[in-house]
């Protein structure tokens, strides 16, 4: 069966022409899919039923199963719980801002950077999303709210830039007019700092933002709750997102998650400024960690958060502490967790 998600319409065309199927056919399955939201080849009238039925018997479009949903208390976030069609379960985050909708998709089923401080990485990697299945979060989320989609984050679960082909190519078809019409300025990838691949990433002549999460201003302690660093070197990283910058001229932002006892130091605080200050325009997200019954750490005190930020701040450097969104859901940074296995192995 040919998977008509995630296809752009040049590929949707090719099918079309190579199966002697008028070219214009692919731009009407495009409507249908991404504007219309119609998904049962027998409800596609334009069409005849001949092809109607060729469609049924060749062809599909997959979309994830939604297992459950969660609204937080205020209404602004609003989690799924999907389903794949291998029975792995991921999940994917609509946030209403007070500039629009931000969704924060999946790019893998679990995650193999190890983060201490992350839920998702628990159970390890399980495997790659595909473009089909990156592309039908969005789907999803758009048909279920009804409203135009502002912007979107790949984080989630997983590393994007380990997925880098499907990852890239699922944002390349969200940007077409004819599909969600997204800027890439209003993309952005989270990265624990895969450093080859930001260098890819960069020459690919995309604006997409980089969030690079930071966590720690040393070797030492960025190796022990990310393990990731063991494998680039802090200045090998920076390096890389230097090269980003230098690049494509987008705005990097650092995400900080701030734990209690770990990496709250003065010091720490006086190292992530000057870091900051290496990059113009950069923004620094300080994240209090999320404790839950699943990792065992815990966020600074107010005092301490807000004394850490003024001193990053004192570099001249935007720095905010975060507001976490979705926590009555378990929807925010850190939080988000896939169940790897088919569904008969999961326990809810």
């Amino acid at each position: 069966m040919i998977e008509l998600l995630g296809k752009s319409l040049s590929e949707l065309q090719e099918i079309m022409v190579s199966n002697k199927i008028p070219k214009f056919r692919g731009k009407q399955l495009i409507d249908y899919i991404y504007s219309r939201f119609i998904f049962d080849f027998q409800d596609m009238t334009q069409f005849p039923k001949s092809l109607r039925d060729w469609l049924e018997k060749h062809c599909t479009i997959t979309l994830p199963t939604i297992i459950a949903e969660s609204i937080s208390p205020e209404g602004n976030t609003r989690k799924l719980l999907l389903e794949l069609s291998d029975g792995s379960r991921i999940e994917t985050v609509l946030m209403a801002q007070h500039y629009g909708n931000s969704i924060c998709v999946f790019s893998q089923v679990g995650c193999a950077m190890g983060c201490v401080f992350c839920a998702s990485t628990q159970g390890g990697l399980f495997r790659d999303l595909t473009v089909a299945e990156i592309v039908g979060q969005v789907v999803l989320f758009r048909k279920l709210a009804g409203e135009t989609i502002h912007s979107l984050v790949v984080m989630g679960a997983g590393e994007p830039l380990q997925n880098y082909n499907n990852t890239v190519q699922a944002l390349q078809l969200i940007h077409e007019p004819y599909a969600f019409n997204i800027s890439y300025r209003k993309m952005t990838i989270s990265t624990c700092g895969w450093v080859p691949n930001i260098y890819k990433l960069a020459d690919e002549g995309l604006p997409i933002t980089l969030a690079l999460s930071l966590h720690a201003t040393n070797d030492t302690v960025r190796r022990q709750i990310m393990p990731v660093g063991a494998r680039y070197a802090l200045d090998e990283v920076l390096e890389a997102v230097t090269y980003y910058y230098n690049t494509t001229q987008r705005r990097i932002t650092f995400e900080y998650i701030l734990i209690n006892d770990v990496n709250v130091s003065q010091d720490e605080a006086h190292q992530l400024g000057r870091i900051g200050k290496q990059f113009p325009n950069c923004h620094i997200n300080l994240i209090p960690v999320n404790g839950n019954e699943h990792i065992q750490l815990y966020k600074p005190s107010n005092k301490d958060m807000n004394t850490f930020k003024d001193i990053v701040s004192s570099y001249g450097v935007s720095v905010t502490i975060r507001k976490e969104m979705g926590d009555a859901i378990q929807a925010a940074c850190g939080q988000l967790k896939a169940a790897h296995g088919r569904k008969e192995e999961i326990h809810e």
